[in-house]
C-alpha cells in the first residue's frame, strides 16, 4: 500500500498536524511519502528529508506564495498520481478540511472527514469518525481503489522519528493555468504570543457564566499558568466577547486535547461537539445539572470567580512558575 501524506506548512515549518498524519500512515502500513506544495520548497524539503519516510515530492511554483486551494488541489492530486499512492492522509485543520474533498473529488476517490481511529479488517482500511455532532461514532470502509482521510489533530503523537535512509525527492510539473490562482489567501494574521487553540495540548475555555468580556483574565491567568491556549463558547463568541478564531465547537473548531477546562459553559450540543474527543475534561460551572457534566471526568461545582483565582495560584506552584 502506497500512503501519501501533504505536508502543510506555516511560516516555513511543517505544521504538527501533518506529522501526526505521518505517524498515523506508519500505524496503517505500507510506504509513507510526503508532498510538498510551496512557492520556496528548499526549507521544507530539508525538514522533510529528517522524517521518516520513502521519499519527498515536491510541485513548486512562485505562485504558490500565497495558498491557492484550486491550485493546490491540483497539484496534490498530480502527485498522488505521480506516486500511484493507494491512500492520502491530510491532517484536518482549516486548510486541510477544505484541501481534501477537493483532491478526493479529481481523482474520484472515497473521502472520510475528521478520522479518529484507524483499524484494519480483512486487508480494508476501517475509518472510525465523528457523527451526529459527536454524540456517535461510524466506522466507515471505502471501496473507492483510491481513499482520502483527513485524520483529526491530537490524536496521533507528532512523528519524530529518524529515517532508516534518506528519503528521495522527486520533482512534479504540475499542469497549472492562470485560473487556478484566481482565488489566492492574501494575508494570514495570526494572533502573536497566543497557542493555536486548535493544536494546543491544553485548552481553558469560558462561556457565557463569564458573564462579560473584563472577566476573561481570569480565564487568561489559567491558560498562562497551564501554558495553554484560551478557547471560549459559541455564546460568548456571538456576544462579541472573544474572536471567533477562539470558538470551540460545531460551528468553530474542533480540538482533541490532552486536557480540556469547560469554565462556565453548560455544554449545549455544538460546543460538545468540538471537544467531546478531548482526553480529559474538567468543568468547572455553578449548575449541578449542566449537561458539561455528563462528559466530564472531573467536575467542579461552584462559582468561577471564587473557583478560578485559587486554582491558578495551585497551578502555578505545581508548575514551578
Amino acid at each position: 500500500m502506497n500512503i501519501l501524506v501533504y505536508l502543510e506548512d506555516r511560516n516555513g515549518q511543517i505544521r504538527k498536524p501533518s506529522l501526526e498524519a505521518i505517524s498515523a500512515a506508519h500505524a496503517l502500513g505500507g510506504t509513507v511519502s510526503v508532498a510538498i506544495i510551496a512557492a520556496d520548497t528548499s526549507a521544507l524539503i530539508e525538514q522533510a528529508k529528517s522524517l521518516n519516510v520513502s521519499s519527498v515530492i515536491v510541485a513548486s511554483d512562485a505562485r504558490m506564495a500565497n495558498y491557492s486551494s484550486r491550485a493546490t488541489g491540483r497539484a496534490l492530486a498530480a502527485i498522488a498520481r505521480e506516486a500511484k499512492a493507494d491512500v492520502i492522509l491530510i491532517g484536518a485543520t482549516g486548510r486541510g478540511k477544505d484541501l481534501a474533498p477537493r483532491v478526493a473529488v479529481r481523482l474520484e476517490a472515497g473521502y472520510v472527514p475528521e478520522v479518529t481511529t484507524f483499524a484494519s479488517e480483512g486487508g480494508e482500511i476501517i475509518a472510525t469518525h465523528p457523527v451526529y455532532a459527536g454524540k456517535a461514532q461510524m466506522s466507515l470502509k471505502v471501496t473507492t481503489p483510491v481513499k482520502v482521510f483527513s485524520t483529526r489533530p491530537n490524536l496521533w503523537k507528532a512523528s519524530k522519528d529518524a529515517p532508516a535512509a534518506e528519503p528521495t525527492v522527486q520533482n512534479v510539473t504540475v499542469d497549472w493555468s492562470d485560473a487556478d490562482f484566481k482565488e489566492r489567501t492574501k494575508e494570514l494574521v495570526l494572533s502573536q504570543g497566543k497557542i493555536d487553540v486548535a493544536e494546543a495540548d491544553i485548552i481553558v475555555s469560558g462561556g457565557r457564566g463569564m458573564r462579560g468580556p473584563e472577566n476573561w483574565t481570569l480565564i487568561e491567568s489559567l491558560a498562562g499558568a497551564f501554558g495553554a491556549a484560551t478557547g471560549a463558547s459559541r455564546a460568548a463568541v456571538d456576544a462579541g466577547w472573544r474572536p471567533h478564531s477562539e470558538q470551540v465547537g460545531q460551528t468553530g473548531k474542533t480540538v482533541s486535547p490532552t486536557l480540556y477546562v469547560a469554565v462556565g459553559i453548560s455544554g449545549a450540543v455544538q460546543h460538545l461537539a468540538g471537544m467531546s474527543s478531548a482526553k480529559t475534561i474538567v468543568a468547572i460551572n455553578k449548575d449541578e445539572n449542566a449537561p458539561i457534566f455528563s462528559i466530564a471526568d472531573y467536575g467542579i461545582v461552584g462559582d468561577a470567580f471564587e473557583i478560578l483565582p485559587p486554582l491558578t495560584e495551585e497551578i502555578k506552584k505545581l508548575r514551578g512558575h
